[in-house]
């Protein structure tokens, strides 16, 4: 056998090894993601959404929409596949899929649609992008281009802890699926859902709020129409492709009180109870403590971290939770990092701070190819169960920024005010039409509310001008009680 033969033959070897069958098209594809590494990828991936965003604590929802997405998945290219339906505690509008049957909505989204059959397009989407394996493919491109999955591990401390697997799938979910891939999902969305006997005609709505919504965009995770980008306009396209699907059909389920009942109460916005900014001071009832940022930075709470810099790349601290510190004392806990190597040296002390046992100073961290980095740290112990761990970088070790990292990290203190220890969330709540008139008008007639009339014609898919009729439902947000 010739060179060029025997090279041709490895390559087509190669090649048919990476060769799988598309379940929507039946068709051989090359791909270097088996259905195998999806399934882990999925799996392993789980507690780091889980880490990262949490999980919406009412169990009554969560049956609610899984119980729909496993009636989706059975009529499905893969009714087979083990499917998982989560509803994350974030208040951004999006839902995403994870390789391997994994489906996450926001409770964001939760509270801005208004029927069963629309909450049956957005699933059915998001099914769409599985069974297609568009997560298999993007990242064979990517993998292709030499580009890489990191993003994940770039965006979150929290995410960078678990396996390369998860990253790669958490990656994903930054990454945008081309408009081809849109466009099919956006065709299996409609068909899933009409298949499950609900009524698509519901699902171009879905996409005009979407766009409404990413208008008035400016969320941690990023909102739906920046994750899925738009092959054109959307409800143009869905509303025929709706139309065609319903051709001939009757007794398709629309269920708008059913939605409008499990969205009533749910949490809407950022959620005080797991931390909240008030100028620079920020509060956490969960933890019981209080802190003051260094003034000006600019600052962030999310689920897993609190975060403020200046607005300087590579400058700023981050409050965490010691996952791995047990019981032990911060020295201790020092002590174990160093005899890990997480740490090369250490400079500081034991401390209290207003109270709480502490060590407080700076260290050093192994860098690539032999280099150090140094941060400022420090390790307070909140109570037996709990360590906070407050980690800084600055220009300069010792410098002025340096010096304001730890001058914040010492003005932690217990929260002991009984109001701003049970703050309450802004939530959905369902109200009656007292009085026909224009949306805005009688929005404005039922006092202090979180949102203004444009948000909340949003969240009811209507315009500001449309007419309510006396006794209609319709949906307003509460407002936050802090204290």
């Amino acid at each position: 056998m010739s060179r060029t033969i025997w090279l041709f033959t490895i390559a087509l070897a190669l090649l048919l090894a990476g060769c799988a069958t598309n379940p929507v098209t039946g068709h051989k594809q090359f791909s270097l993601v088996s259905p195998e590494k999806e399934l882990q990828m999925g799996r392993e991936a789980y507690p780091a959404v889980v880490a990262e965003y949490g999980v919406y604590e009412d169990s009554t929802v969560q049956r609610y929409v899984n119980g729909i997405g496993q009636r989706l998945a059975k009529v499905s290219h893969l009714p087979n596949l083990e499917w998982h339906f989560t509803v994350i505690d974030d208040p951004a509008v999006n839902a995403f899929a994870m390789p391997g049957g994994y489906i996450y909505v926001t409770r964001g989204i939760l509270a801005h649609l208004n029927s069963e059959a629309q909450l049956a397009g957005v699933l059915g989407h998001e099914i769409g992008h599985v069974t297609a394996r568009h997560s298999a493919q993007q990242m064979t491109q990517e993998q292709i281009a030499g580009v890489g999955l990191g993003v994940a591990s770039i965006f979150s401390r929290t995410v960078a802890q678990y396996g390369q697997l998860a990253q790669q799938a958490m990656g994903l979910m930054f990454l945008k699926y081309s408009r081809d891939h849109e466009t099919e999902a956006d065709a299996l969305g409609v068909d899933y859902a009409t298949k499950a006997g609900y009524d698509p005609a519901e699902i171009p709505a879905t996409y005009a709020m979407l766009k409404r919504v990413s208008d008035r965009a400016g969320q941690r995770l990023p909102g739906y129409m920046s994750t899925h980008p738009d092959p054109g306009d959307r409800e143009v396209r869905t509303t025929s492709l709706a139309a065609a699907a319903r051709a001939g059909k009757t007794g398709l389920l629309v269920r708008r009180d059913e939605m409008l009942k499990e969205a009533n109460g749910i949490v809407f916005g950022d959620d005080p109870r797991g931390g909240y900014f008030e100028g620079d001071t920020f509060y956490h009832p969960g933890l019981a403590i209080m802190m003051t940022m260094p003034s000006g930075w600019q600052h962030q709470n999310t689920h897993s971290a609190v975060m403020a810099g200046p607005g300087q790349q590579g400058v700023g601290l981050q409050v965490t939770l010691a996952s791995e510190a047990g019981d032990l004392s911060p020295e201790d806990y020092l002590t174990k990092l160093k005899g890990a190597g997480k740490i090369s040296a250490a400079q500081g002390s034991t401390e209290k701070v207003s109270g709480l046992p502490a060590w407080v100073g700076r260290v050093a961290v192994p860098g690539d190819q032999g280099t150090e980095n140094v941060l400022a740290v420090a390790l307070i112990r909140r109570n037996p169960q709990t360590m906070l761990q407050i980690l800084g970088a600055s220009p300069q070790p010792g410098d002025q920024t340096f010096n304001q990292i730890l001058t914040s990290a010492r003005s932690i203190r217990p929260l002991e005010d009984p109001a701003r220890l049970k703050p309450e969330p802004a939530r959905v709540k369902l109200v009656k039409v007292p009085k026909s008139g224009s949306f805005a008008t009688v929005v404005a007639g039922m006092g202090p509310q979180a949102l203004d009339a444009e948000g909340t014609s949003i969240i009811n898919n209507r315009l500001p001008g449309d007419v309510l009729s006396t006794g209609e439902t319709i949906k307003v947000v509460t407002a936050q009680k802090l204290h």
